[in-house]
């Protein structure tokens, strides 16, 4: 049982040595991309098994918790698992065309593996220090990726990303140790009783907050965000779709787990502070992609935008709202990534990324049209893609709690995003290009089946999701459920001394 979930965690790591070895042959990408594949396929094996037993859980070198190191997966951390697993393959099969000999002699594809390992960690995790250490595997690989290549653009963004997200760190590691003074284990199935019993409450409360602050930081949630879209149009588009589909989607994942499985977030103080963070994150993140011009900096506020619902589906903390945030979840990673593949290919095609100096996609290039258009229109919420049953969702549950103006807010914010969409279809595609050019998808020449296969099969997931969206939402509303009901997590992970 404790293989399967080691496999999805160690393939990665074992990926990124082979690859780093032979990262100055055409061998080291395509050991790469048989890994990720690898990956995708433990994956659905570990997918496999908690849908048949529920919570899978495995103590590392036999120490029965809370003593050791806990691996365990519920339905949300399958489903995440999963979607790393896809993402990864998607990004590391383009930047086979994407990243040239240089960036692989320094070793991308190797990094961009431990990215991807220390992202599956922080999904299979049963304990808060082990999470702690996940994340630093993630911020110093994404640091890397960020700065290869060392074009001063890249180097400030950086500083900026890692500058606050070391604050985020240094909140995060302060709750621990503060936790683990009044509750004595850091163990997350050990930690929900010893919370609840603890006769220190108002300490904890102000821990909680620790770990609120720390986690909206590592989600780019208002007013915490600046650092994204200081960054993430800066690496090659294969870094920044990685980015854009998980790094921030570990920051709302550690606040799901925490804020259901240790402090209950029902008729408390979380629960109105996440209303109006998931509201304004919402309003200045569509409000910051309107002003953009530069397709990954538009991209870069609407995944700001993106957090916001993700939020608001925790703050209502309805079965109904947290199943819409989990669907959000599915349908979101898949679209951004794919978005930032697609403009990727956009600027390779047109000669750049501001949408000023762009155009003439949609006559020359009506492959590539249809392929935008679908995550456009999945993330803006038309009927019947993905997002759309991903909002339904989560307005639903926002009317059911009677909270009007939510509801309201999150409906303009969709209206919002249809406008910041066509805005890049109208510069990007609609209007003749400013050079007198018509760029074709032969244009990519050789790399063209390289950068259209990842895109074409996540069209197509997102499209699956859009259109046969039952069985994915029943997945999440049983994933919310278990977040709501965590008896079957302590009994695998604690066994007999669950309660």
């Amino acid at each position: 049982m404790i293989w399967i979930l080691v496999f999805p965690l160690m393939i990665p790591f074992v990926t990124a040595v082979l690859s780093f070895l032979y990262r100055d042959r055409e061998l080291g990408r395509w050991i790469a991309v048989s890994g990720s594949a690898l990956a995708v396929l433990a994956a659905l094996a570990l997918m496999k098994q908690v849908l048949s037993v529920d919570v899978v859980a495995g103590q590392m070198g036999e120490w029965a918790a809370p003593f050791g190191i806990t691996l365990v997966a519920d339905r949300l951390s399958a489903i995440m698992v999963l979607l790393t697993a896809i993402s990864g393959l998607a990004v590391t099969l383009y930047a086979t065309a994407e990243i040239d000999q240089t960036l692989e002699n320094l070793g991308f594809h190797a990094i961009l593996q431990i990215l991807l390992g220390g992202v599956t960690g922080a999904f299979l995790t049963g304990d808060l220090f082990n999470l702690y250490v996940w994340f630093e595997v993630m911020l110093i690989s994404s640091f890397g990726l960020l700065i290869l290549g060392g074009e001063r653009r890249q180097i400030d963004g950086a500083v900026k990303y890692v500058t606050l997200n070391l604050v985020s760190t240094v909140l995060f590691l302060s709750g621990i140790g503060l936790l683990y003074g009044v509750t004595g284990t850091l163990n997350m199935a050990d930690l929900r009783g010893a919370v609840a019993a603890s006769d220190r409450q108002g300490v904890l409360t102000v821990i909680s907050v620790f770990f609120l602050i720390a986690f909206c930081m590592k989600a780019a949630a208002f007013p915490l965000f600046s650092w994204l879209p200081a960054s993430y149009h800066t690496p090659t588009f294969a870094v920044s779709a990685i980015f854009a589909g998980l790094l921030t989607k570990v920051g709302v994942y550690s606040l799901l787990r925490l804020f259901t499985l240790i402090f209950d977030n029902e008729d408390s103080f979380a629960q109105d502070i996440l209303i109006w963070v998931a509201v304004l994150t919402m309003v200045t993140g569509v409000l910051g992609a309107l002003a953009q011009t530069e397709v990954r900096r538009i991209l870069s506020y609407q995944i700001i935008s993106s957090i916001g619902f993700l939020l608001l589906g925790l703050a209502i903390g309805t079965p109904l709202a947290l199943a819409g945030a989990i669907f959000y979840l599915m349908h979101n990673i898949i679209v951004k990534v794919l978005l930032f593949l697609v403009a990727g290919v956009m600027e390779r095609l047109s000669g750049g990324s501001d949408l000023r100096f762009t155009g003439g996609l949609y006559k020359s290039a009506p492959l590539l049209a249809v392929l935008f258009l679908i995550p456009a229109f999945s993330l803006a919420g038309f009927p019947p893609l993905s997002g759309f049953w991903a909002k339904v969702l989560l307005v639903k549950a926002t009317l059911d709690v009677q909270a009007w103006v939510v509801a309201g807010v999150a409906l303009a914010v969709g209206l919002l995003t249809i406008y910041s969409m066509t805005t890049i279809w109208a510069e990007a595609f609609w209007k003749a290009h400013p050079d007198g050019r018509e760029p074709v998808v032969d244009d990519l020449g050789p790399d063209k089946v390289g950068m259209l296969t990842p895109i074409v099969a996540l069209c197509g997931l997102s499209l699956i999701l859009g259109f046969f969206p039952q069985p994915f939402i029943t997945l999440a509303e049983a994933a919310a459920a278990q977040l709501l009901d965590p008896s079957a997590y302590l009994a695998a992970v604690l066994g007999e001394t669950a309660p």
